[in-house]
């Protein structure tokens, strides 16, 4: 008892639902309006669809849940770089104009716009807002939020705002409701992304400094307003009984509690306790071994606390320990081999998960996006990296695997391989230290948050590895604020990286990987990236018109980050734990993306 598994094969259907057909009466260009709008082929629902098909349309309303996070928070502006801002604030208490369904790989339907428009060549978007779209202190939404918020956002919010604004070339106010974004460049994902940017109230930030840290929550039209705080210890949102939203079919069956709280502790480790106590009601287990032996208190026995796993088939992303190619140390492709070698992942993995979890082969690993690990690129891959073949480094033609140790202590062989590309880079040992080609003894720190316990064990343990080549490394833990800080200006050596990734990249790649973060702050190319390789592949993903040429592009992509060596890969789970009070409740029906069901609090609810 109080055990509950949920198990579906989805990874078959995933090829298949890229190549999604037309559904009949439904169409998304030709300059007519529509209900929704999709990356590839038509939406799946139909205009009169009357709920999303992985919701529980009955769920009952009502009830609270808890969620515990560890660090701070001391701003309530989301959209900015400065500050830190408590989880669910932008989810919560804001819309878009335009929602996402998850049982399709990349498609929208009408939020706040009522209607979107566009041509087949995507040389522009429409909105029409729906005329009853209100915030939540009950003035309507106008196509001036709509045409603000853009542009406060793409000026002045956070980075990963600022490449679609850059896209538009004119916006014109088409109608009383209806907003019309005209595109300099050919981009076939911009509408999408744009349908999804959230949408604030321009007359509250009037005379006001948008990009400064505030304590003043935004007004927004979604489902929840901010309830009471205290800065870096709580925060509640509390349902709002006008929400203007509460009668769409796209929001039915979601946004089920009264209230969604987050308390904030020190540590994982605490917020673990804390959801030992009863403080908080719901916990997301990252650690297989501590899953499988660590839930032994009479709750869960009694099934007080139910433990639910909840698979998916999306991409593993990367995690792990990236180098900043910004230093000189890093810059050589060798060098970076040379330290993934010396990872002792098999060692790490049996000490910290039980050697439960698999280690990700590559950034679109676990998907029909991700590259076969060690087979050469062929067909459409390899003519779209041909061009590049120059630059590109070894194993992204010709088939590259990550190396895989033995698991024991010493791993000679690794080790041994990591010495010769070592040396082959110029690198001498003196004394049983490493010194680089101008002499210098080699070392550098690993910058982690405080309380990141798994990170810091699996850094030790790498520390120790590293000795074995003559580096010294070292471990620095500071405060979250601290943390964000360095990482945005990429003031560290090597620290814990994680991007999640998904069946439809798209624009954020530019993102994560483009150029520009090589010196703009605030990116999330926190390795310094610099490949032309890189950037054309995105280009051609968001300029494909048929999902063949964009799944190829994709592969072409991870074939070239991975082979960058930017990151020391470690694990990712192909299923979401979550240990939870019995009476929430999910969907038994996952989506395509499985575990989004596991993403709370969106399509759970509270029945006693």
């Amino acid at each position: 008892m109080g055990r509950v598994f949920f198990h579906i094969k989805q990874g078959f259907a995933l090829a298949a639902l890229l190549t999604l057909t037309a559904a009949p009466g439904v169409s998304q260009v030709g300059d007519s309006p529509a209900h929704g709008i999709a990356m590839y082929g038509d939406p799946a629902l139909p205009p009169d669809f009357v709920s999303l098909p992985h919701v529980n349309p009955d769920a009952p309303k009502g009830g609270r849940i808890v969620f515990g996070e560890s660090g701070s928070f001391d701003s309530l502006n989301p959209f900015i770089l400065k500050g830190r801002a408590p989880a669910g604030l932008a989810a919560l208490t804001v819309e878009s104009l335009m929602g996402r369904s998850y049982d399709e790989p990349f498609t929208l339907y009408g939020l706040l716009a009522e209607s979107v428009t566009t041509d087949a060549a995507r040389t522009y978007v429409e909105f029409t807002l729906r005329e009853e779209a209100r915030f939540s202190d009950g003035s309507p939404v106008t196509v001036e939020d709509v045409r603000w918020s853009f542009e406060t956002l793409g000026t002045l919010g956070n980075p990963r705002y600022h490449t679609a604004w850059t896209k538009i070339a004119r916006t014109d106010v088409t109608g009383p409701r209806s907003i019309r974004f005209t595109f300099n460049t050919t981009d076939r994902e911009l509408p999408l992304i744009l349908g999804l940017r959230p949408i604030l109230q321009k007359a509250q930030w009037e005379g006001k400094a948008f990009d400064q840290s505030t304590l003043e929550a935004s007004i927004g039209s979604g489902p929840y307003v901010v309830g009471p705080f205290e800065t870096g210890r709580y925060i509640s949102y509390v349902k709002n009984p006008d929400w203007w939203g509460k009668d769409l079919p796209f929001n039915r069956g979601q946004h089920n509690f009264d209230e969604v709280r987050y308390d904030y502790f020190g540590d994982g480790g605490v917020v673990f306790e804390a959801f030992k106590g009863g403080l908080i009601t719901s916990w997301r287990e990252t650690n297989p071994a501590k899953w499988a032996s660590s839930y032994d208190w009479p709750e869960v026995a009694d099934g007080t606390i139910v433990k639910s796993e909840i698979p998916h088939s999306r991409p593993s992303g990367i995690e792990g320990f990236v180098m900043n190619t910004r230093r000189p140390l890093f810059q050589d492709w060798r060098v970076r081999e040379a330290l993934i070698l010396a990872f002792n992942f098999e060692l790490v993995n049996q000490t910290l998960n039980g050697g439960a979890t698999p280690r990700i082969a590559s950034y679109f690993g676990n998907s029909p996006l991700g590259f076969p690990p060690g087979t050469p690129a062929e067909g459409k891959v390899a003519e779209l990296l041909a061009p590049f073949q120059a630059d590109l480094l070894p194993g992204a033609l010709e088939g590259y695997s990550l190396p895989t140790g033995d698991g024991t202590l010493a791993n000679r062989r690794n080790i041994r391989a990591a010495t010769a590309l070592l040396a082959d880079a110029g690198y001498t040992i003196d004394a049983g230290v490493l010194k680089d080609p101008s002499g210098q003894a080699v070392s550098f720190e690993i910058l982690l948050v405080n309380g990141a316990r798994d990170m810091i064990s699996a850094a030790e343990i790498y520390i120790e590895s590293l000795k074995r080549l003559g580096i010294t490394a070292r471990v620095t833990t500071v405060d979250n604020a601290q943390y964000i800080e360095r990482t945005n200006t990429y003031a560290f050596d090597m620290t814990h990286y994680i991007r999640s990734l998904s069946l439809s990249p798209g624009n954020e790649q530019t993102l994560y990987w483009g150029s520009a973060g090589v010196t703009e702050p605030g990116t999330r190319n926190w390795m310094g990236m610099n490949s032309p390789a890189a950037e054309a592949m995105i280009q051609t993903m968001l300029n494909a018109s048929d999902p063949e040429t964009f799944t190829a592009a994709t592969q072409a992509l991870d074939r070239v980050l991975t082979t960058g060596r930017y990151v020391v890969p470690m694990w990712y789970s192909d299923v979401s734990r979550l240990a939870h009070r019995k009476e929430l409740r999910f969907p038994d029906r996952p989506p395509l993306y499985g575990d989004w069901i596991g993403f709370q609090p969106d399509v759970w609810w509270y029945e006693q």
